[in-house]
C-alpha cells in the first residue's frame, strides 16, 4: 500500500520559482512563477506555441528549466514522481486490441515492469478501487479499443490516481469529446480533486466547462505567465501586459473575446477565448 503524504495546511503542493526555459536563442518561457495549494482547480489556458507543454514537461522532470526552479512538496520536481499523476491528450489504440478497461488502469501500478504482472488481491482491489472512483467498472472487462473518448479519458484518470499522486496534470483531455463528456469529465476530476486534496491543472481551448469549478486561470502567452480568477486575469490591461501590446477583451453574446488591436492572431492562433461567459467574468 502506498503511504499517503501529508500537506501541512497552507503550504503549497507545487512551488514554480522564477523559472526560464531557454532553447538556443528562443525563450520560451520568461521567468514563470506559481504556486497551487491542496485540492484546487487550475485552468492551463494560452495559444498554441505559449509553453503549456514545455510547462508540463518541467513540473514532470523530463526537462531542466535554464534557471529557477520547481518543487514538488519541497522537493526538486524529478522524472517518474508518484506524487505527480499525468493524463496525456488521446490514447491511441487498435479497436482490436485484446486489452481490456481495467488492464489498462493497472498499468498505473506495474506498466514499468516486463512481464505479466501476477495478480494479487491488494493489487486487483486498488484497480476495482479506482475504476468505481472513475465511473468505469461497469465496463471494467471490455476492449478498450471499443469504448468511447470519455470512457477512455475515465480509465486514464484512474491509471493517473493509482499512485494517490498530490497533483493531477491533464493535457487537453476534453479536446476530442463532445460537450456531455466533457462536462462529464470536468465534474469528475473536480469531485475526485475535492475529495483526495489533490491539485488539478488543467490544460484547455475552451473553458466553458471549467467554470463551475475552477478555482483560478493560468494563462501562458508570449512565454510569460498571470495567475489569478477569471475576473483577474480576463482584463484589457492585464492581458496586454502578458501579450506586450494592446489586447482588448470584448464581451460578446455571453463570451470573452481576447482580440489584438487589429483583430490579429498571434503564432497562427486567434486572439479569442471561447471560454468565458460574461456572467463569470463580472
Amino acid at each position: 500500500m502506498i503511504s499517503p503524504v501529508k500537506v501541512k495546511k497552507g503550504d503549497a503542493i507545487l512551488s514554480i520559482d522564477n523559472i526560464r526555459v531557454q532553447f538556443n536563442q528562443r525563450c520560451v518561457l520568461k521567468d514563470v512563477n506559481v504556486q497551487v495549494f491542496p485540492g484546487e482547480f487550475i485552468g492551463l489556458i494560452g495559444p498554441n506555441g505559449a509553453g503549456k507543454s514545455t510547462l508540463f514537461k518541467v513540473i514532470l522532470g523530463l526537462l531542466s528549466p535554464t534557471q529557477g526552479s520547481v518543487r514538488v512538496l519541497g522537493r526538486a520536481a524529478k522524472r517518474g514522481d508518484r506524487l505527480i499523476g499525468y493524463v496525456p491528450q488521446k490514447l491511441f489504440l487498435d479497436p482490436n486490441i485484446p486489452l481490456r478497461a481495467r488492464d489498462l488502469v493497472a498499468l498505473g501500478l506495474d506498466g514499468h515492469r516486463w512481464g505479466i504482472p501476477l495478480p494479487r488481491k491488494e493489487r486487483k482491489k486498488r484497480v476495482d478501487d479506482m475504476l468505481k472512483a472513475v465511473d468505469a467498472y461497469r465496463f471494467a472487462d471490455s476492449p478498450v479499443g471499443q469504448l468511447s473518448g470519455g470512457e477512455q479519458q475515465r480509465l486514464l484518470i484512474a491509471q493517473a490516481l493509482l499512485t494517490d499522486p498530490q497533483i493531477l496534470l491533464l493535457d487537453e483531455p476534453l479536446s476530442n469529446l463532445d460537450i456531455k463528456s466533457a462536462y462529464e469529465v470536468v465534474n469528475l476530476v473536480s469531485h475526485i480533486g475535492r475529495e483526495k486534496g489533490v491539485a488539478v491543472i488543467l490544460v484547455a481551448h475552451d473553458m466553458n466547462p471549467l467554470l463551475s469549478v475552477m478555482d483560478r486561470v493560468l494563462y501562458l502567452a508570449e512565454g510569460k505567465a498571470v495567475m489569478g480568477k477569471v475576473e483577474e486575469v480576463f482584463r484589457n490591461e492585464v492581458l496586454s501586459g502578458l501579450y506586450g501590446y494592446p489586447v482588448e477583451v470584448l464581451h460578446v453574446n455571453g463570451r470573452i473575446m481576447v482580440v489584438g488591436g487589429n483583430n490579429s492572431e498571434i503564432n497562427g492562433y486567434p486572439l479569442e477565448c471561447n471560454c468565458c461567459t460574461s456572467e463569470a467574468a463580472t
